[in-house]
């Protein structure tokens, strides 16, 4: 009898500990963030079984499923390794030449840069960098090769699945450039990285 009541309490706790870890597991994935930039498609998206109709970029490793997981410290630039954010099992992103990365056509003026967030998280601010006039497309990237265009403040918001802002694109910067897209979150530290690679026209 005394047996049969330790077996019934026991299976109880096992239920309740159970209970808990599923709760505390659905809050883990409620709180974490992810987003990957869209529109003009970055070098993971376009790369990944996200994009319709099949990659544009090719050889991105584990990206091809995740384009949303570029995740670092804020302020996060680091020479050579821009693109991954010194994630190392993301380093193909941060081959660089010419030729390696397909280029969406756009033009001089207003930019709308989409995400698409498969998380949402409270954020701080949205940063905007391209590439400046004379940069060498050639080279790895660095943090001095880019330029600040646009800066959007949310002061703690959560923003929606898809967010749109608008950049302005000089007539300076005619040809291949790269957009760096960074999505600050507010109560983490972190961000998310995205860069996008773009034929000014």
């Amino acid at each position: 009898m005394l047996s049969t009541k330790k077996n019934h309490v026991l299976r109880y706790l096992f239920i309740i500990v159970g209970m808990m870890i599923a709760f505390l597991g659905c809050g883990v994935i409620q709180v974490s963030a992810h987003g990957f930039v869209t529109n003009p498609g970055g070098r993971a998206y376009l790369g990944s079984t996200w994009y319709p109709g099949g990659p544009l970029n090719t050889n991105i490793g584990s990206l091809m499923y995740e384009p949303q997981s570029i995740e670092a410290p804020q302020n996060t630039f680091i020479d050579g390794k821009i693109a991954s954010a010194g994630i190392a099992n993301f380093a193909p992103l941060d081959e660089q030449n010419a030729k390696r990365w397909y280029k969406t056509p756009v033009k001089a003026g207003n930019l709308s840069v989409t995400w698409q967030l498969t998380a949402r998280h409270k954020t701080s601010t949205w940063d905007y960098y391209i590439t400046k006039p004379g940069w060498n497309p050639n080279a790895p990237l660095k943090f001095s090769d880019f330029k600040k265009i646009a800066s959007y403040n949310d002061n703690g918001a959560i923003p929606s699945e898809f967010v749109t802002h608008q950049v302005n694109i000089s007539a300076n910067e005619k040809g291949y450039q790269v957009l760096l897209s960074v999505w600050n979150i507010a109560d983490t530290g972190n961000a998310f990285y995205q860069v996008s690679d773009i034929d000014v026209q």
